[in-house]
């Protein structure tokens, strides 16, 4: 990279971010490792579109940022946008142990994580430290990962109101990358409603179905 950039800060950024072009037949070793990564992400320019191409041991996330670019480009596709779960679904126990922890808080907020272990595969629920909770308020502290384990899901509850995410959400949520989900109505009689997301890249991105086995809408 450094022919990218002289100053070795900046060449040390490019090289941790890299835009690869497209080649218009064949194919690109430098996008197939991106693709390969156990972590790590970069762009892909095509001619129709800018690629982001994210990789986690858990996650493996391509996704259009841009449209195509009006000049012409003799670059080739960049391909169908994916979004795969490398550690597989999460248990529906997993989901349910969190669910009953949430509403043991009533009527205050409560949270939780979901772990993931790269080495077993095991997934494991993490009740974080809680320095503040009240039914509209909390403040939760974010675990230390031991090594080979991974965080998935950052998970909090809104008590008896709605699930939706908050401007502090979006602020807290700006520069991870997990599945964040908020569960609300845990009082209610048809069970509790929830909203879920994607967080990648700064972007927040929607999901058509939670990560939980037996579960279809992620509502």
């Amino acid at each position: 990279m450094t022919w990218l950039a002289d100053d070795p800060t900046a060449a040390a950024v490019l090289a941790a971010v890299p835009c690869h072009p497209v080649p218009p037949t064949g194919r690109s070793p430098a996008i197939n490792a991106l693709r390969a990564a156990q972590a790590g992400h970069g762009l892909a320019v095509g001619r129709d579109g800018i690629m982001l191409i994210l990789r986690r041991p858990w996650l493996a996330l391509d996704v259009v940022v841009a449209p195509p670019i009006e000049a012409h480009l003799p670059y080739g596709s960049i391909g169908a946008p994916q979004a795969f779960l490398r550690c597989g679904l999460i248990p529906g126990s997993i989901q349910d142990a969190i669910v009953v922890h949430l509403r043991a808080a009533l009527p205050n907020e409560a949270a939780a994580f979901v772990m993931w272990c790269e080495a077993t595969g095991e997934f494991a629920i993490d009740f974080p430290l809680i320095d503040e909770a009240t039914p509209s308020r909390l403040v939760y502290r974010t675990p230390a990962l031991a090594a080979g384990w991974h965080m998935v899901c950052d998970i909090h509850s809104h008590g008896t109101a709605p699930a939706f995410f908050s401007g502090t959400d979006d602020a807290d949520d700006a520069h991870s990358t997990k599945i964040a989900i908020v569960y609300g109505r845990l009082d209610a009689p048809g069970g509790p409603v929830r909203v879920a997301r994607l967080c990648a890249g700064g972007m927040f991105l929607p999901m058509p179905r939670t990560p939980f086995a037996g579960d279809t809408h992620a509502e």
